[in-house]
């Protein structure tokens, strides 16, 4: 008898928290006004055309057989290692 009531109990109490979060939910969930809609056309045009851009002096240089510009310049210590046999 006692299991019983223990499996009431704990459906009534997943039931009851269930419906908890989706009322939660839907309480949450509102509809925010939506913002007029406007059209607009613009048109646009050029007759000069740009100089191509120039390369920045701050950019690296990736050169075949260069070296690595991205690398760290600091090397760290190896790790220490452990006793044959110590995990």
């Amino acid at each position: 008898m006692t299991s019983v009531l223990a499996r009431r109990v704990a459906a009534v109490a997943g039931a009851s928290a269930i419906t908890v979060m989706v009322m939660l939910t839907a309480s949450c969930a509102k509809e925010e006004e939506k913002a007029p809609e406007t059209s607009t056309t613009t048109t646009t045009t050029t007759t000069t055309t740009a100089p191509p851009p120039s390369p920045t002096d701050k950019a690296p240089r990736l050169e075949p057989g260069g070296p690595n510009p991205f690398s760290p310049t600091v090397i760290a210590p190896p790790a220490p290692t452990a006793e044959p046999g110590d995990n």
